[in-house]
């Protein structure tokens, strides 16, 4: 692996600019997040390509009701008359990337963003730090080399409005100056105030709609895709020597929001550095690759409040997810376990255990502070999974929040699921789980659009009652190390549902697992990842000949660089690319498209089926070699992306940094590599 190691150069990740197309360059992302679920993003170009890109997009309540509140900002150097555009944009019809005539450089590194200009008679970098505990971005021009004197003018671009939405002229944003700064609102919109402050400029009152501002990736997804935004006016200086600029960007209720501003920069890159010196930990420095995997694993755990007290969640994605039970808990092992971050771990299970509602754990919660979601069938037990994971662990740790706030909610989980909750979700008379119907999506295949679910799996599917039977054994062998009788009532009924499970699934003549059996007794036996979970936990239900039969099956099938296919390339329903408007997307979702976390679980079942020793690992490491080359050098700098295309190139789509993604890349590679 020391092609990809050899690319992370110590804190620094670089990205070449010089000499390479502006379409590469707004293909790269860059992201920077806070503790409360607000981010700051882009691409390596310095254009928006996407709603959902800014320089600050906050949290009202944290994690949720997020707003993007600066979305960008226009700078123009004036020496001796001649006016230099640095700004760049795409326009409906126009792309004005004239900021990039001057761009020598791009890095990012443990505390922020960088863009670096050489424009002849200066050499300047913008940087872009987001605080660590506060929606409050700063962005900072650092001038050097300075041969003339000249005149620098920044011109930001509110847009104040729901992430999800875009905005429009005809939006009342307005603006008034206060003792230290500008606030930015929308009256008829709880969407927060945006303030503005610079210690080093003054500001010039000019308001501006400026119309049309393109946003490609949205064209791409076939969503509304342009959008207005608005300019109160200019914030402008004087570069006469080297010198370091400030512009400060904060989020807050109205009337609250210059609190965020109160700070130092000095200050905030410290608490920036000291903030990731507690992500990376022992491992900065001790391998770089390692050591970014960390820094990225960090960008998904943020704040939330239950019940009126702090707790902290995993969020599934950015840009647009907020955090989902399932995604949680395929995400946690490697985002706080294999970091070491237990007491994390235990207080994100906390967060969902006191949210259990008729022994399920919610699919999601609000994205506006709403009630929690509870249409899963599998969230539920990846809660018991990870539970036991965190156990595991370190066993002698914490030992009393398993027992008094875990384990009661496991065993609500189990005893829910066992007579019967919502969606009809039970244990049928041979003791596995069933539930859901035609119309339901209760898998992680759960993508429906205008009514149409385009992957129904209901009855039992076959990663469901292996997580299952993964619970019930882990319930065994609990109560046999604590030598309670129960132990002998969970092994029972692990022996029960695992013979069971092996008789129902297994497809003699495909030498695989069947995916779903439907309530009538039909059983499907479409070629999709799912089963390989009964390989890839801990406990299988299936003997060694089979578990050998489903790796080949599935590396044969679905495998590919980026992770396993969610159908076979064979099946009629195949779709390789997944692109278009939004019906068009959701049929491809898990009819053919890559799922880069799943690459996690097939490596587990593929060393155990290969005696985990030294030759399996080294083919695993392989295997793993374009996953790592992704995240380093496309897609989002440092990150993993959702999804890929089943077709080749495997083109990166979906949320270009997703939680169990990077979760599954850093527990595989840390295995690999211990």
């Amino acid at each position: 692996m020391l092609a990809s190691r050899d690319r992370l150069q110590g804190q620094d990740v670089p990205v070449q600019v010089q000499n390479t197309r502006p379409d590469a360059l707004l293909e790269r992302e860059w992201l920077l997040t806070n503790s409360r679920g607000g981010f700051a993003a882009g691409t390596i170009a310095g254009c928006n390509t996407r709603r959902y890109h800014g320089l600050l997009v906050g949290a009202l309540t944290p994690p949720a009701n997020r707003v993007v509140a600066l979305s960008c900002c226009r700078e123009v150097l004036r020496v001796h008359g001649v006016e230099v555009e640095l700004g760049n944009f795409e326009f409906t019809g126009k792309l004005a990337l004239h900021g990039l005539r001057y761009a020598v450089g791009f890095r990012r590194d443990n505390t922020g963003v960088h863009f670096d200009y050489d424009l002849g008679v200066l050499q300047m970098t913008k940087s872009i730090y987001l605080l660590p505990e506060m929606d409050t971005a700063a962005v900072v021009y650092r001038f050097s080399n300075v041969c003339e004197r000249c005149e620098f003018d920044v011109r930001p671009f509110a847009a104040v409005r729901d992430f999800h939405a875009l905005q429009k002229a005809h939006a009342p944003l307005t603006s008034e100056w206060r003792d230290d700064g500008l606030a930015v609102w929308n009256p008829t919109q709880d969407t927060g105030e945006l303030f503005l402050a610079s210690d080093q400029m003054w500001f010039e009152s000019d308001p501006q709609w400026w119309h049309n501002f393109f946003y490609r990736k949205d064209k791409q997804r076939g969503q509304d895709c342009t959008e207005d935004l608005w300019s109160p006016g200019v914030f402008k200086c004087r570069v006469e020597s080297t010198s370091a600029i400030v512009l400060w960007a904060g989020l807050g209720p109205r009337g609250q929001s210059q609190l965020n501003v109160d700070v130092d920069l000095d200050i905030a890159v410290e608490s920036l550095a000291l903030r990731d010196q507690e992500l990376v930990g022992v491992e900065k420095m001790r391998d770089p690759m390692l050591e970014a995997l960390y820094r990225a694993a960090g960008q998904f755990v943020v704040e939330r409040q239950i019940n009126g007290k702090d707790s902290c969640t995993i969020l599934a994605g950015y840009p647009w997810f907020l955090d989902w039970g399932r995604d949680t808990f395929i995400a946690l092992p490697g985002l706080l376990l294999c970091t070491g971050r237990l007491k994390e771990a235990a207080a994100v299970l906390k967060t969902f255990a006191a949210a259990v509602s008729q022994g399920m754990i919610p699919n999601r919660f609000d994205d506006y502070g709403g009630e929690p979601h509870y249409n899963s069938i599998d969230a539920s037990l990846w809660f018991v999974h990870s539970a036991f994971e965190l156990k595991g662990s370190d066993p002698f740790s914490d030992a009393a929040v398993f027992e008094k706030r875990l384990l009661p909610a496991i065993r609500r989980i189990i005893a829910a699921y066992d007579k019967g909750t919502r969606f009809g979700i039970h244990a049928d008379a041979d003791g596995l789980i069933t539930g859901g119907d035609a119309d339901t999506q209760l898998t992680w295949m759960d993508a429906k659009c205008g009514g149409i679910a385009f992957t129904p799996r209901y009855g039992k599917a076959v990663e469901v009652n292996a997580l299952w039977y993964e619970a019930l054994c882990n319930l065994a062998e609990y109560y046999r190390r604590i030598n309670s009788p129960e132990a002998d009532t969970f092994r029972r009924w692990a022996d029960r549902v695992g013979a069971r499970f092996a008789e129902l699934f297994w497809n003699e003549d495909a030498g695989c697992l069947y995916d779903c059996v439907f309530p009538d007794g039909t059983r499907d036996a479409t070629m999709r990842p799912n089963q390989i979970y009964a390989v890839a936990l801990r406990h299988s239900p299936l003997n060694d000949h089979q578990q050998k039969q489903v790796v080949a099956a599935v590396k044969r099938d679905l495998w590919t660089p980026c992770g396993l296919r969610s159908l076979c390339p064979k099946d009629p329903r195949y779709m390789g690319r997944c692109v278009g408007e939004q019906m068009q997307r959701d049929r491809a979702y898990h009819n053919g498209t890559v799922w880069s976390h799943l690459m996690g679980p097939f490596i587990d079942a593929f060393l155990r089926v290969n005696g985990n020793d030294r030759a399996a690992k080294a083919e695993a490491i392989e295997m793993l070699e374009p996953l790592l080359d992704h995240f380093t050098d496309s897609g989002c700098i440092c990150s993993v992306s959702e999804i890929f295309d089943g077709d080749e190139p495997h083109t990166p789509r979906g949320c270009f940094a997703q939680a169990w993604s990077v979760a599954e890349l850093l527990r595989t590679y840390t295995r690999l590599t211990r």
